[in-house]
Parts: structure tokens; sequence; C-alpha cells
């Protein structure tokens, strides 16, 4: 009975330890490919991001200038058989001006962004102008200019004009845009052009204050 051996053997040992090395590694191998599979459950890949913004309105006209600049640029637009929509008159029958940006002055963002929004789309010329109202003593500023349009509200709106427009000094006003829609919305070729048309409000009483420097405190002597 002494030469018995009960013993498991070294290669014996050796073929344990790996069998449960690859039971481990398949397990560990398993566990991971669920938690793959439960990543694209929970976040699902995206599909490609349309540059199109989402925006109220059927015709969306923006402009924005660098926000380094503490100047206070104006956007004016004229629907067709409408009055001139600005900061002075912010309402018309077919647009609303949304954004009064006054540069800096009163303002916690860095963004620079004036827009307005119809209500519907009128056929016939649209005219879109950009006044500066107030500069910087650092010379002329430079503004994109933005038109997009869509017929349905629920749908993304499509980019039909874009271009920057410099702005030589305070009381500069240009037209960035005269052009033409159809009812649906969409350009008419051959309507786009930039001849100049005043819309800036020529009524002194419509203006609105000008921002005023900060005055230091007067202290008086008893």
């Amino acid at each position: 009975m002494s030469g018995l051996n009960f013993g498991f053997s070294g290669d014996s040992n050796q073929g344990v330890e790996f069998a449960w090395r690859d039971v481990l590694l398949n397990a560990l191998l398993s566990i991971i490919i669920l938690l793959i599979l439960l990543l694209f459950q929970v976040n699902p890949p995206r599909e490609e991001e349309s540059t199109d913004i989402e925006s109220p309105g059927n015709v969306i006209v923006e402009i924005t200038w660098p926000a380094d600049r503490d100047c206070d640029l104006d956007l004016w637009v004229q629907a067709p058989g409408d009055t001139p929509v600005g900061y002075s008159a912010m309402s018309g029958q077919v647009f609303n001006l949304l954004r009064d940006d006054l540069g800096k002055y009163q303002d916690i963002t860095d963004v620079n962004l004036e827009n307005a929004y119809s209500r519907g789309i009128a056929e016939g010329e649209y005219c879109v102008n950009v006044h500066y109202y107030r500069g910087d003593n650092q010379g002329p500023v430079t503004a994109k200019v933005v038109v997009r349009t869509k017929e349905n509200p629920d749908v993304p709106a499509k980019t039909v004009l874009s271009t920057d427009l410099e702005l030589k000094s305070p009381g500069n006003e240009k037209t960035a845009f005269r052009f033409r829609l159809d009812k649906k919305g969409k350009l008419q070729e051959g309507s786009v052009h930039h001849i100049y048309k005043p819309l800036r409000s020529r009524n002194p009483g419509e203006e609105r204050p000008r921002p005023m420097p900060d005055l230091p405190e007067l202290g008086f002597e008893d």
C-alpha cells in the first residue's frame, strides 16, 4: 500500500490550472460582450446630425458679430407689403424681432446676436439690412447675415442666403439682401440683389437711449 500515490502529479495540477484559467477568461469575455451590448441599447449610435436649425417661424433672419466686440449692430427686416421691423418697431404683420442685442451692455453672455422670425410666408420681395448703431473705437465690424426658410414650422429650416457684411462706422446702414420668395418659401431664381433700401426708423422719438458709461460717485464734504 505504501507504493500507492493518491496525490495529483505536477502535470495534472498544471492541466487543472489551465482549465480554470480558460473558464475565467471565457467568463470575463462574455461579461465584456454583454456590457458592450447593453451600452449600445442604452446609447444607440446617433444618426448624422443635420446642420439645419429647428427654429420658430417660417422665415428666420439672423445676424451675429464677433464676441470680442463691444459694439451695437441692429437687424432690420421688411416683408412684402409690411413695415420695417427693428429695435424701435419690433413687430409687424409678418416679422417679429426676437432679440435686440446691445453688445456687452447689460449682457451676461459673450454672444452678439439678433434675430427675427416671420409668421407664415408672404410671397414677394424681402429686404434685410444691418445698421451700425454704436461703436467701440475699434473701427469697422463684420456681421454674418443668414436667412433660413421652412414651409412647415415642424421641420428644420434650410439656409437659403448667407453673407458677411462689413460696416465701416457708427451710422452706417447696408442692405445685405433683397430677394423674392414664393408662397412655399422657395427662393426665386435671379431675385437676389443688394441695392440699398433704407429701413431704419428715422423718427427721433423712437430711438432707444444709448448706453451710458458708469460715472464716478460724487462725494461731498461736511
